[in-house]
């Protein structure tokens, strides 16, 4: 699948130094190391020279992340993977705690966890450079946390993770509601009395619900998370400027990809690149994922792990911009979810196979246009229609089968 355009920078002396460390890329026609690593790595480097990370062409990321990766010039370019691997296990061990904690016996919760760590895409996707096991491990880690009700860890993780990629946004309503009904779930004795109800009437209402939402956990949940992400965004914005929240957060909310991608979008943004509308097409593209996510979270926002699967399973799936690497925003979600599923092993084998043809069948236009530079683009979209036909059916489907969890979880306050 076709990346960004990599253009050339004052970097490509380092570039060159750091492949001559990759014997297996420079033997095969396609690298295997993702051009998104040697941005990493580039962006590392100037900043282990006190410059700013996006002097690097196509760095659209925050600058923790590339100090993170420093050990990347002082140590090994290895060090950059050794960590996205590790952050597989991480998840992993993450998974296993949260499925503990939803009732399942040790002897399962490793069987579910064995789908993740067996997962030929997370071993790739992590082992060719790309950070999205550290996202992982954020989101997992907030769960847990949640499912522990240690609202303050869980919300300073959830900061974290907000600002290392902005999707995770999206769980903020799921989170708010799931807050204000377990504080409110002892209260329904002191409700008032009918009569009582009738006379406060629509007003009574609407005030009633901005108290539950606005209850003591929803405010520290809020305050801390948000806190968090602030004080990480000025840090960065005093040390960068305009460019940090120009390339970390803006650049993704109108970013308008015409290079292939799984992206229903992507076809209509190729052949509106140059039209005054495409802006606002840009934009207008939002909409299906908005109205998906408030049904979404007003639905399931009781069971916060499924909610949040589903919640980014369609951000994912109706979003502008979709590449392999985004699955695994989902895929890290499912192991904790896969015990409630009542679906026999025929029909999740089906469900599997499905998938993968979809992506197969894209992939198959994507490479002659790639790598033959045949004009594919129309076989290419319809490819990602019919992908986008077959996530729908699957989501459609694990709503089906899923049950919500009846036994009492275990469950610490602190």
């Amino acid at each position: 699948m076709m990346r960004e355009e990599h253009h050339p920078t004052r970097t490509n002396g380092m570039t060159k130094e750091w492949l001559k460390s990759k014997p297996v890329d420079k033997t095969m026609l396609v690298k295997y190391t993702d051009i998104d690593y040697q941005v990493f790595t580039d962006a590392a480097k100037f900043m282990t020279e006190g410059k700013s990370p996006y002097l690097r062409a196509t760095y659209r990321y925050t600058p923790l992340l590339a100090w993170i990766l420093t050990p990347n010039i002082y140590l090994t370019a290895l060090y950059g993977k050794i960590l996205f691997v590790a952050g597989d296990m991480v998840a992993a061990y993450l998974m296993y705690q949260i499925l503990l904690l939803r009732g399942l016996d040790c002897r399962k919760a490793c069987g579910c966890c064995a789908f993740w760590l067996l997962n030929p895409l997370p071993m790739t996707v992590s082992s060719r450079g790309n950070a999205e096991s550290l996202v992982a491990v954020l989101v997992l880690g907030t769960m847990y946390h949640m499912e522990k009700k240690n609202l303050l860890k869980a919300a300073v993780l959830y900061g974290l993770s907000v600002h290392m990629k902005i999707y995770p946004v999206t769980y903020a309503l799921p989170f708010v509601l799931h807050l204000q009904t377990q504080q409110n779930d002892g209260r329904e004795k002191t409700e008032a009395s009918p009569l009582k109800k009738q006379t406060m009437g629509v007003v009574g209402d609407v005030w009633g619900l901005f108290l539950r939402l606005c209850n003591g956990d929803v405010l520290l949940f809020g305050a801390v998370a948000g806190g968090t992400f602030a004080a990480l965004g000025l840090a960065f914005y005093v040390g960068y400027g305009w460019e940090f929240l120009e390339h970390t957060y803006l650049y993704h909310l109108t970013r308008r990809d015409i290079r292939h991608n799984f992206s229903p979008y992507f076809y209509m943004l190729y052949l509106t690149a140059e039209s005054e509308w495409s802006f606002v097409l840009g934009l207008v593209a939002f909409l299906p994922q908005l109205l998906l996510l408030l049904a979404i979270s007003m639905a399931y926002y009781k069971d916060l792990v499924f909610c949040c699967f589903l919640h980014t399973a369609v951000f994912v799936s109706f979003n502008k911009v979709c590449t392999s690497q985004y699955f695994l925003w989902y895929l890290c979600l499912l192991p904790p979810v896969m015990p409630l599923l009542r679906m026999s092993w025929q029909r999740a084998s089906v469900l599997l196979s499905v998938w993968l043809l979809g992506q197969a069948l894209w992939l198959a236009p994507a490479y002659f246009l790639e790598f033959k530079g045949w004009n594919t683009f129309l076989l290419i979209w319809l490819a990602g229609l019919f992908f986008l036909l077959i996530n729908c059916s699957i989501l459609v489907q694990i709503i089906a089968h899923y049950n919500t969890p009846q036994v009492p979880r275990k469950t610490k306050q602190q």
